[in-house]
């Protein structure tokens, strides 16, 4: 029987029922399996993909949406992923039209390679920042930092929630309340009883991932980078935005290596909500 044509395979929904089959469609094209991840974003976003007739997938995505639910503010989209046999035919821009068309009149942003902005830029998305990841075994400062953190509780969730929405500028509450499950360490910096920062670390492969970090200034940014560095037994890895030149400058220093850039671009804005001043870097560029 002749396999169908990938034009005329379905797109349907994703759901964790699929979490082995993403993870298989990540190994197919070279990157780490990350079930801890397509976890993560399949329960908090919204999966897409089209079934390979021979079994698994043939390609993947993840949209992440912020705001109210029947009017979002932004969408995210990551994971995108073809298999390598049916690649360069089409897949990957079918999927992202589909996608698109999903979203109507919603805001879109997403992270991208330089292997994959051209087809983002041909489908309408523009450059409007970039990030740097980041990788390597902290070194700690000689002397401590000034601003108190701890272990975040369950008491500290609606603060989180709530200096998450202002510097995001969209509610992720999707996203911030699953990370005591999703993250190893969750850290928070407060000034006389008042939340000013939290941070996540994560575990991926043998690093911890530091995402989101949001402060409300670099030496908050620093202080909660050592505070998940003195808890953690992996090297880190981060992305962040570029415009922290002094953050970044830091990390290197503290023996952080830079790995990559990917351009932050988006369709339906000009630059994203919220104040970058206090964004530091993303729970995962793969959610915004």
């Amino acid at each position: 029987m002749p396999t169908p044509s990938l034009t005329a395979l379905p797109i349907r929904r994703l759901t964790l029922r699929d979490l082995t089959a993403c993870a298989d469609l990540s190994e197919n094209r070279g990157w780490p399996r990350e079930e801890h991840k397509w976890g993560f974003l399949l329960t908090a976003g919204r999966g897409y993909g089209i079934d390979d007739p021979d079994g698994g997938l043939v390609a993947a995505c993840v949209v992440t949406l912020y705001g109210p639910h029947e009017r979002p503010a932004l969408a995210a989209i990551g994971m995108v992923l073809v298999a390598e046999r049916h690649s360069r035919q089409g897949v990957g821009r079918r999927l992202m039209r589909h996608v698109l068309s999903e979203m109507g009149t919603t805001p879109v942003t997403l992270h991208a390679t330089p292997y994959g902005r051209p087809l983002y830029e041909e489908l309408g998305f523009k450059v409007i920042g970039q990030a740097e990841m980041v990788k390597g075994n902290f070194v700690p400062p000689g002397d401590s930092p000034r601003i108190a953190t701890r272990a975040a509780t369950a008491e500290d969730l609606g603060a989180m929630l709530r200096l998450d929405e202002e510097v995001f500028g969209a509610d992720r509450t999707p996203i911030v309340t699953r990370l005591p499950a999703f993250a190893d360490h969750l850290r928070i910096a407060e000034e006389n009883g008042r939340l000013i920062g939290y941070a996540a670390a994560w575990p991926n492969m043998d690093t911890h991932v530091v995402g989101p970090l949001i402060a409300r200034d670099t030496e908050t940014a620093k202080a909660l980078l050592v505070s998940i560095a003195a808890h953690s037994d992996r090297p880190l890895r981060t992305d962040i935005d570029v415009r922290h030149t002094e953050l970044l400058t830091w990390v290197k220093e503290r023996g952080l290596a830079s790995v990559t850039f990917n351009a932050v671009m988006a369709c339906g804005i000009t630059e994203l909500p919220g104040d970058w001043n206090r964004r530091f870097a993303p729970v995962t560029v793969a959610a915004g």
